[in-house]
């Protein structure tokens, strides 16, 4: 199946627009906290603490909301918290040169966002025939490389030609229009998760030890993309003139690559199964970081950024599927929140380590990128047997729910199907 046979299924284009509407803000907002605070005349302390108060809190309210939204359903949890995260945009806006709004703000806009990205890899299964999913979650992972570079654009035109306030309350305006979108579709209004084992306890997906490797190798792939752009930035440093555009040309050619990446993956048929592709793909990403020890001239280095993106999106569409086949039962949107959450967090220690490499070593920020991933795709190969589903009774670990989760009760996830169409 291509991907226009995937944008002609019922309800999907309304999906992934409301999807990335309501998304675009995650990538707007880092740069317009900073913009905001400093126009306010905020020392850079208040604004390292506001935005690492923002990281903190989406680190933490996204495992939360998504297991409401396991629990209760997709509407109400999007359009509430869209409508607190709006809060929190706006105390920055009115208030942002008081220390106290803007980490309250701060705080309240990443506790809050809206999970869009977890909702709509639960409803996946859901939309699209099964023969699809790999197409669906291939596409959803190259949207992200779109995101991250649309967003800091709409900031800086926004803030150039109307003030960083007027990026804060876009930001607001576009999460709540988004999670609108998303919320009053059919199959967001029919997916319910299957009821939650009782031996889920407070880990919830944590209790699958597969999950909890599978995350924490993916944690090192977040640690290479965050350690990559300060590497970028003190690679045009220590070239000026030698590369147009500077570190955000390298960084673009990262997503171009992740974007060519996640859309030949999403067109290719799959004959292995979702573990062996995700550790494979994995290790493919850690070599061809590793030509960036190099640190050639400014040509080859643009080349080495490209090819260095092309597996980042491959990955996350293969982490996608082995997630919602890894997550025990009534628990796969919570999955998909910690996802989100080890991703970034690793992202957010790769930054802070290979920024305070950056004044000493350009080759060790290279190797702290390199390692990330290294790591993390040794770990995948070494445990690959523990990420393998195998049907159980029990233990929902390769058990197909109807938020996506693979293997038994298929009856139900086609039921959940039929009606999501209707």
């Amino acid at each position: 199946m291509g991907y226009l046979a995937l944008l002609r299924a019922p309800h999907v284009t309304r999906l992934l627009l409301g999807t990335l509407l309501g998304r675009l803000p995650a990538g707007m907002t880092a740069l317009v906290i900073a913009l905001a605070l400093r126009e306010a005349g905020a020392p850079y302390s208040r604004i390292g603490l506001a935005t690492a108060a923002y990281a903190i809190a989406a680190a933490v309210g996204g495992p939360v909301l998504g297991r409401i939204v396991d629990r209760t359903g997709q509407p109400r949890v999007l359009i509430a918290s869209a409508l607190v995260a709006g809060l929190g945009y706006a105390l920055l806006a009115l208030e942002p040169g008081s220390p106290s709004a803007a980490l309250a703000g701060a705080a309240l806009a990443g506790m809050a966002m809206p999970p869009l990205e977890p909702c709509l890899r639960s409803l996946w299964p859901a939309v699209v025939e099964e023969e699809q999913l790999d197409t669906a979650y291939a596409f959803d992972s190259a949207s992200q490389q779109v995101l991250y570079v649309a967003g800091p654009l709409a900031v800086a035109g926004l803030a150039a030609a109307f003030g960083p306030s007027t990026a804060l309350w876009t930001a607001a305006a576009l999460g709540l229009l988004g999670s609108l979108v998303v919320a009053t579709t059919a199959p967001a209004r029919a997916w319910q998760a299957p009821p939650r084992e009782s031996s889920a306890g407070l880990l919830g997906p944590l209790r699958s030890p597969g999950l909890v490797l599978l995350l924490v190798g993916l944690a090192g792939a977040g640690w290479t993309v965050g350690a990559q752009n300060v590497l970028f930035i003190a690679y045009a440093e220590n070239h000026p003139g030698g590369l147009p555009g500077g570190a955000g040309s390298l960084l673009a050619l990262a997503a171009l690559g992740g974007l060519v990446g996640a859309l030949v993956y999403g067109a290719l048929p799959w004959r292995i199964s979702t573990a062996t592709r995700t550790w494979t793909i994995a290790l493919a990403m850690a070599a061809s970081y590793l030509p960036l020890l190099l640190l050639p001239g400014p040509a080859a280095m643009a080349g080495l950024a490209l090819l260095s993106g092309i597996s980042l999106a491959p990955l996350l569409a293969a982490a996608f599927v082995l997630v919602a086949e890894l997550a025990p039962t009534g628990t796969v949107t919570e999955a998909f929140a910690w996802l989100v959450t080890l991703f970034a967090t690793g992202n957010a220690a790769g930054y802070a380590v290979s920024g305070l490499l950056a004044s000493d070593s350009l080759p060790a920020v290279a190797l702290c990128a390199v390692g990330g991933i290294g790591l993390g795709g040794a770990l995948l190969f070494g445990c690959r047997r523990r990420l393998e589903t195998r049907p159980s009774a029990g233990t929902g670990e390769g058990a197909r729910d109807a938020g996506g989760s693979a293997g038994g009760a298929v009856a139900a996830a086609q039921e959940e199907r039929v009606a999501a169409k209707a």
